[in-house]
């Protein structure tokens, strides 16, 4: 369903100490790191740094990882 370095829009459905579970949306809000934690019913953008994690792809929502994910995608 996803890919490396592709950046999806997500509503979050579920937060814990360690993450955060997420569906993709079509939101149109960013996550700034200076922000609240992330609440259930919130919207995010964000990148999959590993689509092949088992349960679940593992994503992120730090503008760095965005970033790095920018470049990994240009240098393809």
């Amino acid at each position: 369903m996803f890919r490396n370095h592709e950046e999806p829009d997500v509503i979050v459905v579920a937060v814990a100490p360690v993450g955060a579970k997420v569906e993709v949306d079509r939101a149109e809000e960013v996550f700034d790191a200076e922000a609240a934690p992330p609440r259930a019913g919130g919207r995010l953008h964000g990148c999959v740094l590993d689509a092949a994690r088992e349960p679940f792809p593992r994503w992120s929502a730090l503008r760095d990882g965005i970033a790095i994910a920018r470049r990994l995608r240009e240098d393809a």
